[in-house]
C-alpha cells in the first residue's frame, strides 16, 4: 500500500508540471486604427426633418442604436436619433441627398422585422421639444408643488418653452 501512495504522488506531479509546460502562452497585441469618418455637411444645403415610428423593435442597444448607427452614416443625413422607448425616429437630412424613401429603405434593411410607419416632414422635432420642456419643468419649476409645478411649466420664459404654440 505504501509503494502504491508513492507511484500515485509521481504520477500527480509528473501530470502538474507536464500539464503546466504545455500551455501555450497568449501574447496580446494591440492595434492602432484610425477611424476618418468625418461628414463634410454642405453649407448651402437644404436640410429637412423627418419623423416617424419604428415597429418591431425589442431592445435600446441592439435594435435603436444599430438603426440610429445605420441612419446617421447615410449620405446626405446631417443627424439621426432613434428613441427605443417611444418607437420614434428623427432624421435630418440634405433633400438632395436622401429622401423619406431612402430612409424608410435604410431602416427596412437592417433586419426584416423593422417597419416604418406615420412618416412625416416636420419643421420642428416633437421628441426633441418634449425633453427640452421637461428641463425647463426641473429647471424652473424643481421646489413648486404638483399643482404649481403646472402653471409654472406653462408660464416658463426659458426660450424653448416660449416656442411652443
Amino acid at each position: 500500500m505504501k509503494h502504491f501512495k508513492i507511484i500515485l504522488a509521481y504520477a500527480f506531479l509528473f501530470m502538474f508540471f507536464l500539464a503546466c509546460k504545455n500551455e501555450p502562452k497568449t501574447e496580446t497585441i494591440t492595434v492602432e486604427t484610425s477611424e476618418e469618418t468625418t461628414k463634410s455637411l454642405d453649407s448651402n444645403a437644404t436640410y429637412s426633418k423627418a419623423e416617424f415610428n419604428i415597429k418591431g423593435m425589442t431592445c435600446e442597444i441592439g435594435c435603436a442604436k444599430t438603426i440610429q448607427k445605420k441612419l446617421s452614416n447615410m449620405e446626405g443625413v446631417k443627424s439621426a436619433t432613434v428613441d427605443f422607448k417611444s418607437e420614434m425616429a428623427m432624421v435630418e437630412y440634405d433633400v438632395a441627398k436622401a429622401n423619406p424613401m431612402s430612409i424608410s429603405k435604410t431602416v427596412t434593411s437592417v433586419a426584416d422585422t423593422y417597419s416604418v410607419e406615420n412618416m412625416k416632414t416636420v419643421a420642428e422635432f416633437s421628441g426633441a421639444k418634449k425633453s427640452c420642456e421637461k428641463e425647463c419643468k426641473k429647471a424652473c419649476c424643481k421646489d413648486k408643488t404638483k399643482a404649481d409645478k403646472k402653471a409654472c411649466a406653462e408660464n416658463c420664459k426659458k426660450e424653448c418653452c416660449a416656442k411652443k404654440a
